[in-house]
């Protein structure tokens, strides 16, 4: 019996875990969508979140953080450089480097985006759910925090 349960619960889980991964991926582009657009690629938007998070840095330490040669990191800044959305100071420390931060209006970018998807959100949220579903909705959210706890 308890191998039965054991298997059944195991079907169930690998039901909820592509389920999970369905709406997810279907949720992050609704949000992309209403987040403005952008021709930003991939590892262009990777390198603003990184600087987001982690400060100014040198291209060859963007490079390592992102797994891949300076020649082809310099390749990925280069075109947010010249969308004003990047800029290089040389660095106190070693004036032989220059470090890459967000400019304002990178910032601005992303404040903005930011807030136009937590509208979108919050807007079809109210609309489409009622309080009761909005309650389960956070009971839902908190098992899946869990889910993503160390």
């Amino acid at each position: 019996m308890s191998n039965r349960k054991s298997s059944t619960q195991t079907g169930l889980a690998s039901t909820l875990a592509a389920e999970i991964r369905t709406v997810c991926g279907k949720l992050k582009r609704r949000l992309r969508e209403h987040g403005g657009r952008s021709d930003l690629t991939p590892s262009q938007i990777s390198v603003i979140l990184q600087l987001e998070k982690d400060g100014s840095a040198t291209v060859s330490s963007l490079a390592r953080a992102e797994g891949m040669r300076p020649q082809s990191m310099s390749a990925v800044v280069t075109p947010l450089q010249e969308a004003d959305l990047v800029s290089g100071a040389p660095d106190p420390g070693d004036g032989r480097q220059t470090l890459m931060s967000l400019t304002p209006k990178c910032l601005k970018w992303l404040q903005e985006g930011r807030a136009a998807r937590q509208d979108w959100l919050t807007t079809t949220i109210s609309q489409k759910l009622s309080a009761h579903e909005q309650e389960k909705l956070q009971a839902a959210l908190e098992l899946l925090t869990r889910l993503v706890e160390d």
